[in-house]
């Protein structure tokens, strides 16, 4: 059966994304990681760990701020310190923040509902980190960080084990080692529990593609020479954020010449008849994420243009035959090809063209597909995994290129792509040009006289 897709209100008639379980499942997963470290405590800035360990957000505009800061402990429940108001927010409507499931955190007093308790203290706390040093340095805000995490290290009897930190801005680094807390690398233990999604995440990823699927349509519709990439990203935007969008991450516009190299940037070019033209739209969807490259030839489509196409398609093919349990990233990265056969000098220089990459609450997670790591360091493919698949190919004019994403989950038996607009063959877009004798075939080149037996000399 396929993976369902709803729309995005809840409704009394069906089940569709139960958030409670998804916020517990998420929880659970990143407990069971850290039981599993050398930590006694994790603490996250990174504003998709704090979501996956809390299930709090205050918006993306706050996400290159730095500001908000969560704690998970061996022996507590998330604790999140945030605005004043934020926190305040996430008082009157996050109950789950005074729940726990341990007993050091939990009120003696309080009366239990099943495995959880009411906690002796509330899980959001107002606090707030250096605004990436918008803060004059001695106003004391590093220093009240890290009082702050020290003291529920203490509390839970953890000050003396590594605290595991996820990013860390250098003042508040210092601060805490002052404070004799033993700082550490935590990121793998975020990116480990997240990697393989439970079935309300793999519901809210699915349902953030289709999102995009219905954008490409109106892409599709609306393309045509004369239309600016700009113009491009403000109706793919407009119709995400109307069916819901939290977010719109970007929406890579790349037409013509600009194809190859790609510059990974819209501009304000034309597009002109018989340009290549490739897309990669990235959106949030209740956190979740999509990445989503789709071709077209505008007008018409060069055999330059098609058999780039054909390669890119071939290459995405043999990676998607290829996923399973049990198989590496080293089984797909072996099926694509080297970066010198599509004109790079080395493996780096040709990162995330034959590329993939895990999505989840962030773009580019767990597991990644690299001719750069993964035949040195191969990692195993597991059923709720869910990852994007990108294939790449340089035109033989030199001047366009072909680029194809698919977003996959690995199922039981194999896996299901979840990105559905149509992208087994290039698609052309645009009007069609009618001549005197018929009209003029899709497949052909931009430049006129090469489609005339005398302008190619044929005569």
């Amino acid at each position: 059966m396929p993976i369902p897709t709803y729309g995005t209100n809840a409704v009394d008639w069906e089940e569709r994304i139960n958030f409670e379980r998804l916020r517990d499942g998420r929880l659970a997963r990143l407990k069971a990681e850290l039981e599993r470290s050398s930590m006694g405590a994790i603490l996250a800035f990174d504003f998709s760990n704090i979501r996956y360990m809390s299930a709090t957000h205050i918006g993306t505009w706050a996400m290159d701020k730095a500001i908000r800061f969560a704690l998970l402990t061996r022996n507590s429940d998330p604790i999140v310190w945030d605005f004043g108001s934020a926190a305040k927010h996430h008082d009157l409507y996050n109950p789950w923040l005074h729940t726990t499931t341990a007993e050091m955190d939990a009120d003696p007093h309080a009366p239990h509902h099943g495995a959880k308790k009411m906690r002796l203290e509330s899980g959001a706390r107002a606090g707030i980190s250096t605004l990436r040093g918008a803060f004059p340095p001695d106003a004391g805000i590093a220093e009240e960080v890290a009082r702050k995490v020290k003291r529920e290290l203490e509390r839970f009897g953890l000050l003396g084990e590594p605290l595991g930190v996820d990013l860390i801005e250098l003042p508040i680094l210092f601060a805490m080692q002052k404070a004799g807390i033993e700082i550490v690398d935590g990121q793998q233990v975020f990116l480990n529990a997240r990697a393989v999604k439970i079935d309300e995440e793999i519901k809210l990823l699915t349902q953030a593609c289709s999102m995009v699927d219905a954008a490409y349509t109106d892409l599709y519709q609306f393309l045509k020479p004369g239309v600016r990439e700009n113009e491009t990203v403000g109706l793919v935007a407009k119709k995400l954020y109307d069916l819901g969008s939290e977010y719109v991450e970007g929406v890579n516009a790349i037409s013509g010449e600009r194809c190859s190299p790609h510059p990974h940037v819209f501009s304000d070019r034309l597009i002109r008849p018989g340009d290549p033209a490739f897309f990669d739209i990235l959106h949030s969807h209740q956190g979740y994420r999509t990445c989503y490259y789709r071709t077209f030839a505008v007008g018409s489509a060069s055999p330059a243009q098609v058999d780039a196409y054909t390669r890119a398609r071939e290459y995405m093919d043999r990676a998607i035959a290829l996923v399973r349990p049990g198989a590496t990233t080293a089984d797909i990265c072996a099926v694509w090809p080297k970066a010198e056969e599509f004109g790079f000098p080395d493996e780096e220089a040709a990162f995330a063209l034959q590329y993939g990459h895990g999505v989840g609450l962030s773009i580019w997670e767990k597991p990644i597909f690299s001719r750069l790591i993964s035949f040195e360091h191969p990692e195993e493919l597991k059923e709720g995994m869910v990852f994007a698949l990108e294939t790449y190919w340089p035109s033989a004019d030199g001047i366009g290129a072909a680029r194809i994403e698919e977003e996959v989950v690995v199922t039981a038996d194999g896996c299901e792509v979840i990105t559905k607009f149509p992208a087994e063959e290039l698609l052309v877009a645009g009007p069609r040009y009618h001549a005197v004798g018929a009209d003029l075939p899709t497949l052909r080149d931009s430049q006129s006289h090469l489609n005339t037996s005398w302008g190619r000399g044929d005569a």
